[in-house]
This record gives structure tokens, C-alpha cells and sequence, in this order.
């Protein structure tokens, strides 16, 4: 399987040429009139404002029914989407327990980020999660919308601005919302996950009462629950890709407390303790060290005996989701209806980032270390675990040596490690009419729609309050430090980010002929009012430089005046034409956006199709406001400190090789929007019943994309701001031998970087959906569907420079280096027959190149060093192995049988073959450093085989 599944792509189009098999969405089919037959039903279909009865636009449209997310077998939005083929590089999962927009989950088709995917739920607008990913990117979260919510999910695949507006530059998810029930529905399932860890629990139930058409209303409420476990890192271990000694790859034992040549032979393990650097006979050896608790000393600390696990860091985050929909649909005088939709969703979630923090250094944002013991942060006071002669080092020592110690070791009575317990809380008031009025078909709608993310902070460090205690004896280095002393050490901390988005649309559309050569004419004109609002302020304790690494902040808002309209009509025969356009005022900037469609249905077995649009992305408030963040992107050498990238070179610091060194993110009020032109053409096609069918090519091109200076404006000048020159660790030349020492110049601090308008990505591939139905008669109905997406080329120019990034790991320099692979499928397989239903989902990502040509990562050897500033391989040479990651399969189970009429059973086995993930070593979209595997593209790997039992009942 895993040798066919390479050459996807090639086999689906030899079958193509035959004849044999032909592409399109899954469930669609064209509109056939028989004689006789009742007038089929008018829909609109996501991508344009006229209804119609062939819902096989012009527009490639993929549409996910509410039975197919039953059959899938996942538990949440986030995982259904996850697995689209058309969702690429930039994709933000919940894996990604670093990240910005922690917990949160966004889709970027088209590998254009989560920037430039319009999601909107029943075509309108919704806030955008009050976190942005990167600190940049306005996106939808769609990890906390409920599963039993959902009528259906379409996924426009074209640019689409001319009716919708900003963002929507590589598609546009629509998530439609019930709009009525009747009954009674309860249905809950539980799961665990082979490993360990995981286990998750849902119950949903839907009640309402009503019927539009005899009663003339409908008032409906869903309520959802689920909670799923967390999959910490330990959960893992006896993989390999979760294993940090990679002495048994070639590499560098990376295991917390194991001291090599990397770390100067000075890690923090079980039993804190004091070093003396400058101590007689030389640094290295057993007089100069003193271990606070006996369970560690010298030996055992040099031969790896004094290690200490990670048990907390997360693979998939503690969630517990509480979702209420509530629906009120009135049928009006003169054949208006009036819907009412309002809705709380939330979302709990604790994140974290691997260890404890430790006396001796620790690396996180906003902070650059060296490996001597002076932590040097971005912004406030430079405390240090340098210790006089005699000096206190807590309540129960003092430094014996001759010289200044330093202490390592990690914190008690944290706790754990640094961590953010998220309350996300999304709201949504919705008020739709739709009606007719002197001739026009009306929708008039208005919406009231906000993100409100609550967090509170824990096992963030105040240094500053810890060095003081130490050194004034009050402070246990062992623990069992009063809660008030804890409470001053690490102190807990809250804040609370907004972010609103109101809307008004009002569409009307008609005929304006009844003839227009073979077909009539017809027109939709509208206009569309959101304002936004930002309100995300630093935490209080970031701000006064007590702690670091939380939120980014911004202050800002924006108001989008437009107007819209859209044409359609047959010209001649099987020719139907869309002309569309819109115009967009925004505070700062303005832009006009034109499309046009054409479809073409020669004979009823076959369509051919194309598009062509412009779209933008307006700068978000995050851009242009009152905003700042820090980011890492690139590990480089410090150019000063480290000037030949030779760790233990003479007159070399050793810290100061193979860093990330730290950016300040600016705004720029002067941006322009990102501007886009694409185009797409293709076929549909129907050559016998039950076959349903769609390829089409797609190429979309963005320009004066708007992106950070550092690395992208061939103008910059990485000017980098260094704290004071103090005593550091110097390489002597000879092996791997140190002398304190104070550099000519201090460790790197920060550099300044703003954004700009500049670079451009162009991307262009297939996209085919494959739907067929066989009917066995008595022995029931057999059904598959192929999504295949194959990216012909990606090339972004960054700094005047094109890159050929398709089948690599870039842009790494977007939401954690997820990489570019070329393809990406899902094949499903089902049989129904009588109350049984069994649907098998094959989830496949092609292998990629971990290099980067984008950031210099282009040698094998060195590529997880210069991509993601990960030290596996530090000072010896990266096996070749590793810079390829291969393929990955997964496979899904999900049976129903229906007991009765009122009862369905089901049971679930998500990754059936228990696939481990891939090694991806370049990767910064995991957990911490330990794991060496790509969370958005494999996270089912680390999950592990999933088995779950659940069931529905029908009042």
C-alpha cells in the first residue's frame, strides 16, 4: 500500500486518461430534469449568492453531509479537518502545545496559512479566536464547534473576495449550523487510546419541537459536552521518536540532566548542586562540584545516572469542551421567514512546555541563555545563579568554594512546569430574514459575534524574587519552601484577551430577464458592515518584566464597509457565465475585487469548468495597531561570540553556537493589503450512474504578502541588541575545555524586526473528488470517495530570492515549520446494509524533504540545526536518513448498526494499524524539543491506535 500510495497522483491521472474513473466531489451529481418530476429544490451553494438547482458549480465546492461526519469516527471539528487534502502547510493543530494560539485549531488550504482561509458559519462572518497564530494571523477556531451542531461543511476551493471579502484568498470554509429539529436525540461515546493517556468522553443532546410547514415555527437547543484527556510526553517514551538520546543515532544525548560536550557538561538532573568553575586541578571534576542531594553525585551524574524524565510536557492537550446551540425559525406573513440562532461555545484546555523551569538557564521566549548561568532576559532586571565565597545559597547552604558558584538544578514546589490553563469562550447572537419584496429574493441578516480567551498563568519564574531569597537564606534549593515563599518565587497570573466582530449583510437577487439567449438573466447585489475589535493587553505581570514568555498583545480595530454584486446567465446553450465583484473600504486601505466563472455541459456525462478572481487580505489590527511579540525562526551562529559556528573553537562561547536568537515583532500602520490573482480550471464529470466525478487545476499567486523584515527585506540589517558583557564559559581550543572569561561583547538579547509588504507566493496544483455508489440490491450499498490534493509547485520569493518550496519543509517560518508535501488524500470505503453501516477512511501524506531553502536550510548534515535550531545532531554531522520524512497512512474504522428504529450502536478504531509518526526533525509544530515527529501532519501517529464505543437513541 505504502508503495502505491507514493505515486497517487501519477496513477489517478493515467486512470484520468483512460476514461475509466473521472474526479469530483464526493455526493455531488448534476441536475437532471425528467418528465413529470416534482421541480427540484433551489439552493445557494457557498460561493455564490444565486440559487440553483445543480449544486456542481463553476467553483469547486467539497461538501461534508452531517452523516459523513458520523462515519468519520472523530470526536471534534478540529480532527475532521485536519485531514482534508486541500488543508497544507501553516495548518495549526492542537499538538502544538507551543504555539501562540495554543489550543486552538485553524485551517490553511492551499499551504497559505490560516490567514487566508475565510471560515464563516451559515455564510456570515464570526470573530476570529482572540489569540492570533504566529501573533499575527486572524483565524477561526475550529476546535470548540460542536459535532451534532453541524448540518454540513463546505469547503469553496477558489478564491473568493468578490463576494466575501478579505481573507478569503485561498477558499473558504463554510460551516452550516442546524436550522431546525424535531424530536428528541441523545447520543454519547467514550474512547481511550492504546498507549496510555487520551481518553475522551462526549454526550450530546438535541431536543425541539415545531413543524415549519404545519405550525409555522421551529425552537430547537443542542447541548454538547467532551472531554479529552491529555497524552503527556512520558505516555510516549518508548518510541523513538520520543527519546532524547540520540547517542544511538549518531547524535547528542539530549536527556534532561545527562551532561556532554553540548552543555558543557553542566545539566540540571535529579539533585541540584553547586559548581565551581574556576576551582583547582581544573573545572571538570568531582572537588568542584557539591550535590545537594545524596541520591546524585559526581559519578553518577557524569555517567547519565542523575537523568530526570519529562513528565509533563503534553502530545495532546487536557480538553473539555461545553457547547449550547439554541434555534428559534418563524415563518412570517407573506412568505418571510425569520431565523434566530445564538450559541455558546467553550473550550478549556491546559498547555505546556516540557520541564520545569531550573536555577541554571532556561531557554523561552523572550529570553536568550548561554550555558554559565546567567540568565540574560529581553526586557527588565539580569539576575544571575553566580554565588560569592560564603555566600547563601537558600536556607541550608552556603558557597564552600574558594570562587563563585553557580547553581543548577530544578525548582521545588513549582507547579510543574510553565503552563496556561486557556478558557476559550466563543458567543454568537445571529438574526437572519429571508422573504421577497417588489420582486427580489431577500436575505437580510445581522450578527453579534465574540472570542474571549480567560487565562491564568502557573510555574512562571520571577527570578528576580528568587535570587533574592536565596541568597538571603530563605529559600530551600530542596524544597519544602512555605506555600507564601512558592507564591513569591512563582507567582500566579491572569489576563484576558477579546475579540469582537458585529456584521450586517443584506443580499437581494432576481431575474432581470427571463431570456437572455438560452437561459435568463440574473442578478444578486449586496452590501456587507462588520466592525472588529482587538483587545488582547499583555499579561500584568509581562508587562512590569516580572516573567516572560506569554501572550502576545494588540490593541486595534477595524470597520469594512463593502458592496457586491453578481451576474448569471446562459449566453447559448449548457453555457452558464458568473461575472462577480466586489469593493471593500477599510479604515486604512481600500480594494476592488473582480471574478468570473464559466461552466460548460456539452452532454450530461461531462462539464468543463474554470474560474478566475483577484482577492486580498486586509492588515489586521495585529499588523497595523498598537501590538508586540516575540518570535524565533532560524538557529543561527552568534556572529560575534560564535564567528566560525565551531562550538569549542579557541576564544569561541560555547552557548553562543546554534542559538535562535530572538526577535521583537513591531507593527506598521503604513501596510497595504496582500493582493491575489487566481485561477482554476477543470471538469465534472457523470460517465454512468453512480459515478460522480471532478479534477481541477488550480493557481493562485499572492503579492505584497505581509510578513516580518528579518529574513524577507533584502534591506534589513539584523542589528542585534546584547546585554552587558559578563563572565562567561570561553573554549580553550583543546577538546572541549572552557575558562571563565568575560567576551568582548554580551550575549545576544533581541533584534527589532517590523512588518512589511514584501515577497510573494505562488502555488499551483491538482485537486480531484471521486464519488461513487454501487447498489448490490439485497446485499446492500457499497460507496467510495477519493479527495486527493497534489501540489504542483509552491515557490515563495522572500528577499528577491525564489524558492521551489513544494516537497519541503518550508515556509518554516510559518505556524512551526509543518512542511509542504506534494500530496495528500483520503479514501473512504463504506457498506451499508439493512441497520448495518461500516466505513473504513485511508488518510494519506506523501514523504518531503526536510530542507529549507527559504531560511539556508539546505544541507542534509546541518538542516534540523538551521531550520528549527534543534541540537540533535550539534557539532557532528546529521545522518542523511533524516532529511527525508517518509509517508504516512492511517487508517479509520467506524461501524453502526441501528438496534431499532430509535437506536444506533457504533464503535470506533481511529489509526486501526497503530502507524507511528515519522521522524521530522526540523519541525518547531510539537510538543517541546523531545519529540521528533510533525503534530499537524502526523499527530494520529502519536495519538496512537484509538478505540471507542458509542451510541444514539431518538426520543
Amino acid at each position: 500500500m505504502k508503495l502505491r500510495m507514493k505515486s497517487m497522483h501519477i496513477a489517478v491521472l493515467q486512470v484520468l486518461a483512460t476514461g475509466a474513473f473521472s474526479v469530483g466531489a464526493a455526493g455531488s451529481a448534476m441536475a437532471q430534469a425528467t418528465p413529470g418530476a416534482e421541480a427540484p429544490q433551489r439552493v445557494v451553494v457557498t460561493g455564490s449568492l444565486i440559487s440553483r438547482t445543480d449544486t456542481e458549480t463553476a467553483a469547486p465546492v467539497q461538501v461534508i453531509t452531517a452523516q459523513e461526519i458520523q462515519r468519520s469516527g472523530k470526536t471534534s471539528i478540529a480532527e475532521l479537518l485536519s485531514d482534508l487534502a486541500s488543508n497544507g502547510a501553516g495548518t495549526l493543530g492542537t499538538g502544538f502545545s507551543g504555539a501562540f494560539a495554543n489550543g486552538a485549531s485553524g485551517v490553511s488550504l492551499r499551504g497559505l496559512t490560516v490567514g487566508s482561509t475565510l471560515v464563516l458559519i451559515d455564510g456570515h462572518r464570526m470573530s476570529p479566536y482572540a489569540i492570533g497564530d504566529d501573533s499575527q494571523r486572524s483565524f477561526v477556531d475550529v476546535s470548540n464547534i460542536p459535532f451534532d451542531a453541524i448540518d454540513s461543511i463546505e469547503v469553496l476551493k477558489s478564491g473568493a473576495s468578490s463576494l466575501y471579502g478579505s481573507d478569503a484568498v485561498a477558499g473558504v470554509v463554510n460551516i452550516k449550523l442546524k436550522k431546525s429539529f424535531n424530536g428528541t436525540r441523545f447520543s454519547a461515546d467514550s474512547g481511550t487510546t492504546e498507549h496510555g493517556g487520551g481518553t475522551t468522553h462526549r454526550a450530546s443532546l438535541s431536543t425541539g419541537f415545531g413543524d415549519l410547514d404545519a405550525d409555522g415555527y421551529n425552537v430547537f437547543a443542542t447541548a454538547e459536552w467532551r472531554r479529552q484527556g491529555a497524552i503527556r510526553i512520558d505516555d510516549r517514551k518508548q518510541f523513538a521518536w520520543d527519546d532524547l538520546d540520540w547517542s544511538k543515532r549518531g547524535g547528542q544525548n539530549l536527556t534532561y540532566g545527562v551532561p556532554n560536550a553540548r552543555n558543557s557538561f553542566l545539566s540540571p538532573g535529579s539533585s541540584p548542586f553547586l559548581y565551581n568553575p574556576s576551582g583547582a586541578g581544573g573545572a571538570q571534576n568531582a572537588a568542584n562540584f557539591l550535590f545537594l542531594d545524596p541520591t546524585c553525585n559526581y559519578t553518577a551524574y557524569r555517567a547519565g545516572g542523575c537523568a530526570k524524565e519529562d513528565t509533563y510536557g503534553f502530545i495532546q492537550p487536557e480538553t473539555e469542551n461545553k457547547n449550547l446551540l439554541v434555534g428559534f425559525t418563524k415563518k412570517l406573513p407573506q412568505d418571510w421567514e425569520m431565523s434566530i440562532k445564538a450559541s455558546v461555545f467553550q473550550r478549556d484546555n491546559l498547555n505546556n512546555r516540557g520541564m520545569p523551569p531550573a536555577y541554571s538557564p532556561t531557554s523561552f521566549a523572550g529570553t536568550n541563555v548561554n550555558n554559565n548561568g546567567a540568565l540574560t532576559p529581553g526586557f527588565g532586571a539580569i539576575p544571575s545563579t553566580t554565588f560569592a565565597p560564603g555566600a547563601a545559597v537558600g536556607s541550608s547552604l552556603t558557597n564552600p568554594f574558594g570562587n563563585n558558584a553557580r547553581l543548577y538544578g530544578y525548582i521545588p514546589g513549582l507547579d510543574g512546569t510553565s503552563q496556561q490553563q486557556n478558557k476559550a469562550t466563543t458567543t454568537r447572537l445571529a438574526v437572519d430574514f429571508t422573504g421577497a419584496a417588489m420582486g427580489w429574493d431577500m436575505q437580510l441578516a445581522g450578527g453579534l459575534t465574540k472570542s474571549k480567551v480567560e487565562v491564568d498563568y502557573s510555574g512562571f519564574v520571577d527570578r528576580t524574587a528568587l535570587y533574592s531569597l536565596l541568597r538571603s537564606g530563605q529559600w530551600n534549593a530542596l524544597g519544602g519552601n512555605t506555600q507564601s515563599l512558592i507564591d513569591q518565587v512563582s507567582p500566579r497570573f491572569s489576563n484576558t484577551l477579546e475579540s469582537k466582530l458585529n456584521y450586517v449583510d443584506v443580499v437581494g437577487s432576481r431575474e432581470l430577464m427571463s431570456q437572455l439567449g438560452a437561459g435568463p438573466l440574473k442578478l444578486a447585489v449586496g452590501a456587507h458592515w462588520h466592525k472588529r475589535t482587538w483587545d488582547a493587553p499583555p499579561s500584568p505581570l509581562t508587562l512590569n518584566g516580572q516573567v516572560g514568555s506569554t501572550s502576545a498583545f494588540v490593541f486595534g480595530e477595524e470597520t469594512n464597509k463593502a458592496i457586491f454584486a453578481e451576474l448569471a446567465a446562459t449566453p447559448i446553450n449548457n453555457v452558464e457565465f458568473n461575472l462577480s465583484s466586489r469593493y471593500d473600504k477599510f479604515d486604512t486601505n481600500k480594494s476592488f475585487t473582480p471574478a468570473a466563472t464559466l461552466k460548460w455541459t456539452p452532454m450530461k456525462e461531462v462539464a468543463l469548468r474554470g474560474t478566475f478572481a483577484r482577492g486580498f487580505r486586509s492588515p489586521n489590527p495585529a499588523e497595523t495597531g498598537n501590538s508586540g511579540s516575540f518570535f524565533l525562526y532560524h538557529g543561527i551562529n552568534d556572529p560575534i561570540l560564535c564567528a566560525n559556528g565551531q562550538q569549542y573553537s579557541a576564544g569561541n562561547v560555547p552557548g553562543a553556537c546554534n542559538i535562535q536568537p530572538t526577535y521583537v515583532q513591531r507593527p506598521n500602520k503604513d501596510l497595504s493589503p496582500e493582493k491575489s490573482k487566481s485561477y482554476t480550471l477543470g471538469a465534472v464529470l457523470q460517465p454512468f450512474k453512480g459515478l460522480n466525478a471532478t479534477i481541477d487545476y488550480y493557481n493562485i499567486e499572492v503579492r505584497n504578502q505581509i510578513v516580518t523584515a528579518a529574513g524577507n527585506d533584502p534591506t534589513y540589517v539584523e542589528t542585534f541588541v546584547r546585554g552587558p558583557a559578563v563572565p562567561l564559559d570561553i573554549a580553550t581550543g583543546v577538546g572541549n575545555n572552557v575558562v571563565v572569561g568575560t567576551p568582548s561583547v554580551g550575549p545576544i538579547l533581541f533584534a527589532e524586526s517590523a512588518y512589511i509588504n514584501g515577497g510573494s507566493t505562488k502555488t499551483s496544483g491538482v485537486e480531484t473528488d471521486i464519488g461513487y455508489r454501487w447498489n448490490l440490491n439485497e446485499n446492500g450499498v457499497l460507496r467510495a470517495n477519493l479527495s486527493y490534493a497534489h501540489t504542483i509547485s509552491y515557490e515563495q520569493t522572500v528577499a528577491g530570492v525564489t524558492y521551489q518550496l513544494a516537497g519541503t519543509q518550508g515556509p518554516s517560518v510559518v505556524s512551526g515549520a509543518t512542511g509542504s508535501p506534494k500530496d495528500r488524500a483520503q479514501l473512504s470505503l463504506g457498506w451499508t446494509r439493512g441497520p448495518l453501516d461500516i466505513n473504513t477512511t485511508l488518510n494519506y501524506t506523501s514523504s518531503f524533504s526536510a530542507l529549507d531553502p527559504s531560511v539556508g536550510g539546505t544541507d542534509c548534515t546541518t538542516a534540523a540545526a538551521d531550520i528549527a535550531g534543534r541540537n540533535y545532531f550539534q557539532n557532528l554531522s546529521q545522518p542523511l536518513q533524516y532529511c527525508h520524512v517518509p509517508s504516512f497512512t492511517t487508517t479509520n474504522l467506524n461501524v453502526q448498526y441501528k438496534v431499532s428504529p430509535n437506536l444506533t450502536l457504533k464503535g470506533s478504531i481511529l489509526n486501526v494499524f497503530d502507524r507511528q509518526p515519522p521522524f521530522d526533525l526540523s519541525t518547531y509544530g510539537n510538543a517541546t524539543t523531545q519529540t521528533s515527529y510533525n503534530a499537524s501532519l502526523h499527530q494520529a501517529g502519536a495519538v496512537g491506535r484509538f478505540l471507542s464505543l458509542g451510541l444514539a437513541y431518538t426520543f
